[in-house]
This record gives structure tokens, C-alpha cells and sequence, in this order.
């Protein structure tokens, strides 16, 4: 196998293990709603560190239910993935384009200097 391929797949367990194990782990068990998000838990902490506490500001929309919360979130993830890959793609492409251009030029030097020395006789 080729090292790159080697990392990939090596990449490509971790990333399982991480998304697996907790899981399997029963990491968690012990709260009513094991994985919820930062802002739910520090929500939390701050009513119980302080019950009559007043937030400074209310969201300006609240979804209906949490998966309409969490179907936004996704939403909101693919579209800033979609935004990354679409500028690392042109950044790519466009040095790819120069570097096709910058051969083409060597190529055309490399032709136009045989051509000259085809004339002089000169090999």
C-alpha cells in the first residue's frame, strides 16, 4: 500500500473510534441527556449556580422542536463546509492552471530555441 493510502485509512479508524466509542463506552450513562450541546449545559450550571438569574438577551427565532433546531444546524454545517471546499477548490484550480501555463511557456521556449538552432545548423 502507498503512505498515503496507509494514513488515510489509519485517519479513517480514528475518526470512527472517536465517533464509536463514547458509545460503546457508556460514556455518559449517568445524565438525563448525555450529549447535549455547550450552550444547553451551560445553561444548566448557571441555574443551578444562580436560580434567579436573567438572560440579556432571547434569541431572535427559537425553533419549534430540537430536531427542527438540529435539521438548521446541519443546514448551517454543510453550507460552511460547502463554502470551504468551493475556495480551497478554486485555489487549487487556479494554481493548477498556472503551473499548465508556466510548462506550456517552457515548452514553447524549448521549441522556439530547436527551431533556431535547426536554422544555424547547429545541433
Amino acid at each position: 500500500m502507498k503512505r498515503n493510502t496507509r494514513i488515510n485509512a489509519l485517519l479513517l479508524v480514528l475518526v470512527a473510534a472517536l465517533a464509536v466509542l463514547p458509545l460503546a463506552l457508556g460514556l455518559g450513562d449517568d445524565k438525563e441527556e448525555p450529549f447535549t450541546g455547550s450552550d444547553a449545559q451551560a445553561e444548566t450550571a448557571i441555574t443551578e449556580l444562580e436560580p434567579d438569574y436573567e438572560p440579556w438577551f432571547s434569541p431572535l427565532y427559537e425553533p419549534p422542536s430540537g430536531e427542527i433546531e438540529s435539521a438548521l444546524f446541519a443546514l448551517q454545517a454543510a453550507l460552511g463546509a460547502g463554502v470551504l471546499a468551493y475556495y480551497f477548490g478554486l485555489r487549487r484550480g487556479r494554481r493548477q492552471g498556472e503551473q499548465r501555463a508556466a510548462r506550456a511557456r517552457q515548452a514553447g521556449e524549448r521549441s522556439d530555441s530547436g527551431a533556431d538552432e535547426s536554422a544555424t545548423g547547429r545541433v
